[in-house]
């Protein structure tokens, strides 16, 4: 035996330092703690009951502050927190991370993401060229909002003494930003779309289990009754463009008359109705539950209500009558927008988006595999006593100033991913709140009733009814 060792040697050695090796490894790499649920159901029961925020708050005290994994929408996910985590996503962005969306979603919204998956920026909006939401195009806006918001309180909030905040919010954003994105105005074309719009939202970030009665399948039939109504929409805008010298110049129009840089080739109707339907998501679910967060908080915190209520008068006492609000008008809006920034620390309209692994990467410790889903979350920093003390204290001029360290406050997320309609979306917020505050003072009906988030965004468990005190003309 003794003989063979020279020979054997060169052979043992580079074999043992492989295995040591791959148990050094194994032995090193450790996913994040956690819990992957029930089978099939994963932590979507938990999900469903307790709320996105509440979730987020345990697995972090139970497993780990910096990391965790869990099982939501049918996928294992690595959730990374805090500060570190935030960071950590939003400098990598397609150094280690390409974007994702759960299978509900993209099903739901984009049935032919499967193939276009790769083109991914072409499919949204996020690579489009024309500029409807930068601040020169939004400039243009705030006069539709204004109107929009006035005759919206004058004919379905002034004649009544209690309204249900939430479901009259959704109904003004999503008609606005079918005006200002497709330019349709017609109201019955509006109820149309507006039903199944509401059924496919309510259900497009859910476990993607298609039976009857599921909210996955109550989205998948809403998403089908809108891409239809939009193709034709779309189908029709076509036609008139082919004899009209311009378009009207909205964004539907927009991309109707572009053509690619690469072939000359005009976008097809598909492209562009999965375009349309992505705006008009962001457009209705979360700016609508944006205006219902700071409505709540206006209505329960009245010394709040009354700094809001004088720095609004002030604006609508300078203007005539008629006189409709102007860029100049918004960037008054100080103490208003800390206020509306304060309410999305508390409750974020948002509870994060997701990433998919490109690439091995190691965080606080922990090894995360390539092709596991990732996610960043507001509720790992926005409550958080760390970054904000006394972080259940209702306090706006935390804004003030230089505002929280970087990477703790996040409702629009960050890097080179920040939600591109973070302008459309303030603006929205203030044009309305400045319209409800300045026609009444508001209460609410319901003092108990608590926000829902088991959903994208977090929606009234009963509507936000408020009561309505008209102010005295």
């Amino acid at each position: 035996m003794e003989s063979l060792m020279p020979y054997l040697l060169p052979v043992l050695v580079p074999l043992f330092l492989y295995l040591f090796s791959l148990i050094y490894r194994k032995g090193s790499s450790r996913l994040p703690p956690g819990s992957v649920g029930w089978p099939i159901l994963g932590e979507n029961v938990e999900f469903a009951v307790v709320g996105s925020q509440r979730l987020i708050k345990e697995r972090m005290q139970k497993y780990c502050r910096d990391a965790f994994k869990t099982n939501l929408f049918g996928e294992k996910l690595a959730v990374l927190c805090g500060a570190g985590g935030n960071k950590f996503i939003f400098t990598n962005e397609k150094k280690l991370f390409a974007p994702w969306f759960p299978v509900s979603l993209s099903k739901v919204i984009f049935p032919d993401f499967d193939h276009v998956r790769h083109q991914e920026p072409e499919a949204t909006f996020y690579n489009f060229k024309h500029d409807v939401l930068k601040p020169e195009a939004l400039r243009q806006y705030i006069p539709v909002m204004d109107k929009l918001a006035r005759e919206h309180l004058r004919h379905g909030w002034m004649r009544n003494s209690v309204v249900k905040a939430g479901p009259a919010t959704k109904k003004y954003t999503f008609e606005l930003a079918c005006r200002l994105f497709m330019d349709v105005v017609d109201p019955e074309r509006l109820d149309k779309l507006l039903g199944p719009f509401s059924l496919m939202t309510d259900g497009m970030v859910s476990l993607p289990i298609n039976f009857p009665g599921t909210a996955f399948n109550r989205a998948l039939r809403g998403g089908r009754v809108v891409r239809a109504e939009l193709l034709r929409i779309v189908e029709e805008r076509r036609k008139e463009l082919e004899v009209m010298s311009e378009g009207r110049g909205d964004l539907m129009s927009k991309m109707l008359l572009a053509r690619s840089q690469e072939d000359g080739k005009p976008m097809s109707h598909t492209r562009v109705a999965n375009m349309v339907v992505g705006l008009l998501v962001a457009g209705l679910y979360e700016v609508s539950s944006a205006i219902n967060i700071v409505t709540q908080y206006l209505a329960q915190l009245p010394h709040i209500y009354d700094l809001v209520f004088k720095e609004q008068m002030e604006i609508a006492t300078s203007k005539g009558a008629d006189e409709l609000l102007t860029e100049e008008d918004v960037e008054k809006m100080k103490y208003t927008w800390n206020v509306v920034l304060e309410c999305f620390r508390i409750t974020p309209p948002s509870f994060g988006t997701f990433r998919e692994t490109i690439t091995e990467f190691t965080f606080a410790g922990f090894t995360v595999p390539k092709g596991w889903k990732i996610m960043w979350t507001p509720h790992s920093t926005h409550n958080n006593p760390d970054y904000f003390p006394e972080p259940d204290k209702f306090d706006p001029s935390r804004f003030e100033g230089s505002g929280p360290p970087p990477y703790t406050f996040v409702p629009f997320g960050g890097g080179a991913r920040m939600c591109p309609g973070r302008g459309y979306a303030k603006l929205v917020v203030l044009v309305f709140i400045h319209n409800l505050v300045t026609t009444f003072r508001f209460e609410k009906v319901l003092p108990h009733e608590k926000m829902l988030f088991n959903r994208l965004s977090p929606a009234p468990a009963h509507g936000l009814p408020i009561r309505l005190h008209p102010h005295q003309k």
